[in-house]
């Protein structure tokens, strides 16, 4: 999938590209699909993911099955880094 950040909210001089790019590739990446549906057919997707650099973000997108649009992203929270952890851990 392409990931598509024109005209994305997010700060590219905070978190960059590639750690967004990180995140996606982090085999331990927790998603959750909130519980809404939508009539255009995309899906809307949180998720809690690390990058190389330990970095923990948490990442707002959508996805239509060809691009993943990006809505937010942010630093986790110290309670969403623990249940990061916890599932981490559990795959160890």
């Amino acid at each position: 999938m392409e990931l598509d950040l024109i005209d994305t909210p997010v700060d590219l001089q905070i978190f960059s590209p590639r750690e967004i790019e990180e995140v996606f590739e982090d085999p331990f990446t927790v998603r959750l699909i909130p519980d809404n549906e939508r009539s255009d057919g995309e899906s809307r997707f949180y998720m809690l993911g690390r990058t190389v650099g330990d970095r923990f973000l948490f990442i707002s997108f959508s996805t239509d099955g060809k691009k993943m649009r990006i809505y937010a992203v942010r630093d986790m929270s110290d309670q969403e880094q623990r249940f990061y952890d916890r599932r981490y851990a559990s795959y160890k």
